[in-house]
């Protein structure tokens, strides 16, 4: 078998997830100062969240679910995988040009049913506009998927992680340059969007071709392949994507309050860092290594796969879940409270981000959970999961709306990940050993756990010691800065010493 180097992926993926998330803070703290929360966010939010739903769907969800383990498995087997790919290619291709025509038509129509509130005010007529310009973007990184699963089943990870630090990159590039001129910077922003698509797609196609995969646009065909994958493609769509249809029902409630979409959505990004730079690194690299395992017939080493994930995941979840926790409102006020953005503003999206941070190892174990599934090509089973899932967002999203206002969007989406967790958890148990962590995992989690709640403990105390100075315009950055140095070194201090995790370890599974 062919391998694919587990750790290093994960260090891979993860470093260039963090990066794209650093660069996405500066991106969002220069959002929130320089437009703030209200009318012309509400309305970008909602207008560039259309794109990134469908992104899941067409893109993300159905080619890491269908496209990915297909494709590595015929790269196994040296069965035209490359054929597969172009042909996956133009299909793509001409079902997401199809669906940015009728959405450029139909965009009123959009925003109607995801943005509901909306309707009748300003934001209304903002995000239709909006959305005609940034919808093109899904076109683009549809297309990028692709290329990146592509690159990850042949175990080259880099340049697809790297894509989305484009995004970051020409964003803040572009609101400097509009703040610098004094014009509008939403308008600077929204049309950056699509350029930065043109970019990201460039990298992967690029480094697809490096890698010896050389894809060109053609008239689609319809072959057996393709009609297996749209079979495995369509369920997966759904199940991938569960987490941006309850953003979008989270949006619908939370739209009748102005402002709340905003702060939902700042909360949104700073629980992404972990989720992203651990829950992407995770399904990325864990899918095509399983596929190929178990092409292969190698279930012990896929047990070993998964159970690494496992711990690679939870040490780096449950703590950062105890720090949302603890100290949302410092992390909240230093990164976003400046310029348009008030101290009410910084309560509000505190208070969703210790929601969120309740269901982050949740998000995060999804992540984990699916591959199981994905491997086997069965996305019937989490479509169903999903559904489920969904049932309990909008159940709890437009229940709790008139006891809690705009957080019960908050409260149904961590709700409804554990749900889709335990779901995942208790039907993956028909595949055997293969979905069962071992010993050491079993042994590790505990500890994991004990460390992550003893730094919990360290931030809270250092919290109080520094509370003035969090509060001090010039002593805010150091002294968050010192908040978070002392939970790290109590979090690795501590978990070294237990057990919870073995540093030297994981450096060198990194440089092998």
């Amino acid at each position: 078998m062919k391998p694919i180097r587990l750790m290093r992926g994960f260090l891979t993926v993860g470093f260039w997830t963090l990066l794209s998330r650093i660069l996405g803070f500066a991106r969002e703290i220069m959002i929130l100062s320089l437009i703030g929360p209200g009318v012309g966010l509400d309305a970008f939010v909602a207008a560039f969240r259309l794109p990134n739903m469908f992104r899941r769907f067409f893109a993300e969800g159905a080619f890491n679910a269908a496209f990915v383990p297909l494709f590595s498995k015929k790269y196994e087997a040296n069965e035209e995988a490359e054929a597969f790919a172009r042909d996956a290619l133009n299909g793509l291709a001409t079902v997401v040009l199809t669906l940015t025509g009728l959405a450029m038509v139909f965009m009123p129509a959009l925003v109607w049913v995801t943005a509901e509130g909306f309707y009748g005010d300003e934001r209304f007529d903002l995000t239709v506009g909006y959305g005609r310009i940034v919808f093109p973007y899904i076109f683009f990184m549809s297309l990028a998927a692709l290329f990146s699963g592509v690159l990850n089943a042949t175990g080259r990870f880099a340049a697809a992680a790297a894509a989305p630090v484009l995004l970051n990159i020409f964003a803040v590039t572009a609101m400097t340059i509009g703040a610098m001129l004094g014009h509008d910077v939403i308008h600077w922003l929204i049309w950056t969007i699509p350029v930065a698509g043109i970019a990201q797609l460039g990298l992967v196609w690029i480094a697809a071709e490096r890698a010896g995969v050389s894809l060109r646009p053609a008239m689609p065909r319809w072959t057996p392949d393709m009609s297996h994958m749209v079979t495995v493609a369509v369920p997966a769509a759904l199940a991938s994507g569960v987490m941006q249809i309850n953003l979008v029902v989270g949006q619908l409630v939370a739209s009748r309050t102005e402002g709340a979409i905003s702060w939902l959505f700042a909360a949104d990004r700073l629980y992404q860092l972990p989720l992203g730079v651990v829950g992407i690194a995770i399904g990325i690299v864990l899918l095509p290594d399983l596929s190929r395992r178990l092409k292969a017939g190698d279930e012990l080493g896929a047990r070993e796969a998964y159970s690494r994930a496992g711990e690679f995941a939870l040490a780096l979840t449950i703590p950062c879940a105890v720090a949302f926790l603890i100290i949302p409102l410092p992390l909240v006020s230093v990164m976003y409270e400046r310029g348009a953005t008030t101290a009410d503003d910084s309560m509000a999206i505190a208070a969703a981000v210790a929601i969120y941070g309740l269901g982050l190892p949740a998000f995060v174990l999804q992540k984990l959970l699916q591959p199981l599934f994905f491997a086997r090509e069965d996305t019937k089973t989490p479509f169903r999961f999903a559904i489920w899932a969904m049932v309990i967002n909008a159940g709890l999203s437009f229940g709790l709306h008139p006891f809690i206002g705009w957080m019960a969007p908050a409260v149904a989406t961590t709700v409804a990940g554990w749900a889709m967790v335990v779901l995942l958890a208790v039907n993956a148990r028909k595949f055997g050993d293969v979905a069962r962590f071992d010993t050491r995992f079993t042994k590790r989690v505990w500890r994991i756990c004990i460390a992550s709640f003893a730094m919990g403990a360290a931030l809270f105390g250092a919290m109080l010691l520094l509370n003035t100075a969090l509060n001090t315009p010039s002593w805010r950055y150091l002294a968050l800065l010192g908040l978070i140095t002392i939970g790290a070194a109590a979090y690795f201090a501590i978990g070294q010493r237990i057990g919870a995790f073995n540093l030297k370890e994981i450096m060198r599974a990194g440089r092998t």
